[in-house]
Formats: structure tokens, C-alpha cells, sequence
């Protein structure tokens, strides 16, 4: 008996993979509307290669059409289910402007899906697609926009073994600053195979106090894997003052996070802190205070904060709250999990309308791709005095959940890469009342922008 095989049926993907992975020229149509070296090899080029090409982070490589062939039905499920490229955040829940933003068109995506139901063909053999215009993966992300970043502040290095358990590592680094000046852009990256195994590395900003005691002033930035870097919008300072110290708070984690991770121990891993500055007179102009701060967020019962404990093949939901005495911009949302984390949100909810509008959703979130979500400042939501933002995140303990290691395990809040944690970071600009009434009405005055983030 014959039959019709749909490969994005298929689980699991490497059956697909094995079964359709060279699909018969009968299945392909004659004169195929998409090929490769039509719109799928742009496409491609574009959005996988930056990741999937020799020496990248990618587990294969997506260079040529011969290396990009034997994939394509994989490439066809994971770009259809919006896993690939990593960037999980909702369609049309919230705010859907953002910096940074890696999701794929859906019209790319349509036509991604239609090339392997026509064949995965090559197309005309003289009309190879463009070569993707790629920098060097050792490179600050900002580059392009702001040249190589003013001040490089860099962690001691840390040599971590092939096995064994989490490692941290605190300690504090002079910065050099002379001044005090304002975050134009920030970056934490790893350096070379380090970003096999730095799972986080928080930067904190320190000074001394008239007693010569450290006190510390504020978050820098930080850095979970996969995370691009952080855009300071612009009529605001997150504050780089002079004779700054910096303290790393570093993650390591023996034997590596993904298949880039060598099976040996790995030397001197450092993390280094990029910072883009304002001039030295910005913050002289009318700009206004921007922090980055970590909200936790508690599971309750029967309105008690309780430790989070997530039962073998149990589930959780844990939920935060954060309001102001004062006007606030909320300019971008991070939230953090570790293995059984898989979903987050962000709400805000206006007393005086008695509003609950969404701003955030990340229903399928994994430990392995951190993003900074960061609302483009005309859309970023405003929060006047007495309004909430609600955060809640979702963890799945059992066999369903494909990152979970064991659910068999009890799940205790804490910090190994075992454990869980159920935190949100939040940039937030503070606001006058002045200077949110003016950005109320600039808002209204471009009815075409109107909607979420204004309230």
C-alpha cells in the first residue's frame, strides 16, 4: 500500500530526517516556485548561516547547498514552529516592537516551508544566492552602530574541568574610569571556548563611600547565554561613574552547556564587559535615571510567599508584582529560569482603568537562548504612579518537558543549573510626573502608534 509521508509529522526528527531527509524528484513540482538559490539560500543565508557555519555555534553547517540539502526537513519543522532561529517571544501578545529582534518573517518562513514541499531543489546553477555578510563571532555585537566599545572591563580568568559541579566566582575589578558618564549600549560576551561554559555573568558597578567602603551603586548589565547585549534608549543615563569598580558575578559549569563544549578542562574562561558611553555632557542634558533591576517573583499560597519547591512530575506557577510611587518607563524584559522553566509573561495592570494589559509572552522558553526583550522607545510601556506590572513564569517537572534532566528530582529554588530560580530583569527609566505627561502626549499626538504602552 502507498502512502503520502508529511516529514513535519514525523517524531522523533531524526526519523524525519532519516525518511525524508532526500525527498524523491516525483514529490517535487516541475517548475518549483521556490529554490535555493532563489529565496530559500537568502533566507537561509540571513537567519541560520550566522550561527550554523565552521567554527559557529550551530551543530552543523549551512554554508553551501550540499551542506544545507540533508537538513531541510528539519530545517522545515524547527523554522515552522518558530524554535529556529532561538528567539522565543509571542506573536501577537504584547508589545511586538523590538531592538534585536531575531524572529523570522512569516512570509520567509512560508517560503522555507514551501522549498521542502517542492523538493529542497537547487534552482538555476548560475544564480547562487548572495554569501551572508558575516563578522567575526569574537566581535562586540554593536560594532556596527557604535564602533568598539569605550571601556572594556575584563573577569579574572577561571580554568574549568570537564566534570564536576557548578563553580562560581565573585570578585572585583578596577574599571579605570576617570568620569562620570552615561551607558550608551552594554555587552557581557565570553571569551573564546568560555562560552561553552559561562551559564551567567552579572556586572555590578561599585564605588567608595567617605569611609573607603565599597558601596555599590547599581547593575551594569548581565549576561545568560545567548544574550545579544543591551541598548540604552536615548534621553536617559544608566549611570558609569567615575573610579567605578566592577563586580563579576561569575556562573561556570563543569562539562559545558551544548554540543560546542569540550570534553576536557577549559583555561583562563574570562567574561568581558563592553560599555558604548555618551559623550561627557549628556548627562547634563534633559535625560532622565535608567536602571536595570532583578524583581523576584515569589510563588504564593493562600497569599504567603513560599519557597519555590516544584514536586517529581509536578508543575508550578510563580508571580511577582512591582508598582512605583512615581512615573516609570518599562524599557525591556528579561526573565530567568533555569531547565524547567517554560513560559513567561509580563502585565501591567492600570487601577484607574482597571486595565490588565499584556506586554510580554514567551510561551516556549529554554534555558539555553537568553534574550533581553527591548521595547523600541515609542512603544515601551508607560506606568504611571500606582500601576502594577505583574510577572508570572510557568516550570514543568516532568517527562514533557524535553530540557528537564530527571523528573524524578525534587526542584528547589537555588543556584546550580539543577536548581530553579524565578526572577525577572527589568530596565526601568523613572520618570517626573512632568516628563511622563509629555511622553503621554507625544504618544497621542501619533494615533498610529497608540495601543499597548500607553494607559
Amino acid at each position: 500500500m502507498n502512502r503520502t509521508i508529511d516529514c513535519r509529522s514525523i517524531a522523533p526528527l531524526a526519523v524525519a530526517i532519516t525518511m525524508c531527509g532526500m525527498l524523491p524528484a516525483a514529490l517535487a513540482q516541475e517548475n518549483p516556485s521556490v529554490t535555493y538559490n532563489g529565496e530559500a539560500g537568502r533566507i537561509i543565508n540571513e537567519n541560520c548561516v550566522v550561527c550554523h557555519r565552521e567554527g559557529g555555534i550551530g551543530p552543523m553547517q549551512f554554508e553551501t547547498y550540499e551542506q544545507v540539502r540533508p537538513w531541510a526537513p528539519l530545517i522545515q519543522f524547527k523554522v515552522a514552529n518558530r524554535e529556529m532561529p532561538p528567539y522565543a517571544y509571542d506573536h501577537g501578545i504584547g508589545i511586538q516592537e523590538l531592538q534585536g529582534d531575531w524572529r523570522m518573517a512569516q512570509e520567509d518562513i512560508d517560503a522555507l516551508v514551501a522549498w521542502v514541499d517542492q523538493g529542497a531543489l537547487l534552482g538555476d546553477p548560475d544564480s547562487p544566492p548572495s554569501p551572508p555578510d558575516l563578522k567575526d563571532p569574537t566581535e562586540w555585537n554593536f560594532v556596527d552602530q557604535f564602533g568598539e566599545p569605550d571601556i572594556v572591563v575584563r573577569s579574572v580568568p577561571i580554568d574549568v574541568p570537564a566534570n564536576g559541579n557548578d563553580m562560581w566566582h565573585q570578585h572585583y575589578v578596577n574599571s579605570g574610569m576617570t568620569e562620570d558618564r552615561c551607558v550608551r549600549a552594554v555587552q557581557v560576551k565570553p571569551r573564546g571556548d568560555a562560552q561553552s561554559v559561562v551559564h551567567h555573568a552579572n556586572a555590578a558597578a561599585y564605588s567608595l563611600d567617605e569611609n573607603g567602603e565599597l558601596e555599590r551603586q547599581g547593575m551594569l548589565t548581565e549576561y545568560a547565554m545567548g544574550k545579544w547585549g543591551e541598548i540604552v534608549p536615548e534621553g536617559v543615563c544608566r549611570k558609569f561613574g567615575a573610579d567605578t569598580v566592577v563586580q563579576w558575578d561569575v556562573h561556570m559549569f563543569p562539562g559545558g552547556l551544548g554540543s560546542i563544549a569540550p570534553d576536557s578542562v577549559i583555561e583562563d574562561n574570562q567574561v568581558e564587559l563592553g560599555l558604548w558611553l555618551h559623550p561627557a555632557d549628556y548627562d547634563q542634558q534633559s535625560v532622565f535615571p535608567q536602571e536595570l533591576h532583578t524583581f523576584d517573583i515569589q510563588y504564593t499560597r493562600d497569599n504567603r510567599r513560599e519557597h519555590l519547591v516544584i514536586p517529581p512530575h509536578g508543575k508550578l506557577i510563580t508571580q511577582g508584582y512591582k508598582s512605583f510611587d512615581h512615573p516609570v518607563r518599562i524599557d525591556s524584559f528579561q526573565p530567568h529560569g533555569h531547565l524547567r522553566m517554560v513560559a513567561a509573561s509580563a502585565e501591567i495592570y492600570y487601577p484607574e482603568t482597571d486595565e490588565l494589559v499584556p506586554i510580554s509572552q514567551i510561551s516556549n522558553w529554554s534555558a539555553t537562548w537568553h534574550h533581553s526583550h527591548i521595547f523600541e522607545p515609542h512603544v515601551a510601556p508607560l506606568m504611571p504612579t500606582g500601576a502594577v506590572l505583574i510577572m508570572r513564569q510557568w516550570y514543568d517537572n516532568t517527562v514533557d518537558n524535553p530540557n528537564n534532566p530527571d523528573a524524578d528530582q525534587w526542584v528547589y529554588g537555588g543556584d546550580r543549573t539543577t536548581d530553579e530560580m524565578s526572577h525577572a530583569w527589568v530596565a526601568v527609566t523613572h520618570l517626573d510626573e512632568e516628563g511622563y505627561e509629555r511622553l503621554v502626549a507625544e504618544r497621542e499626538s501619533q494615533s498610529d502608534h497608540s495601543g499597548a504602552g500607553l494607559d
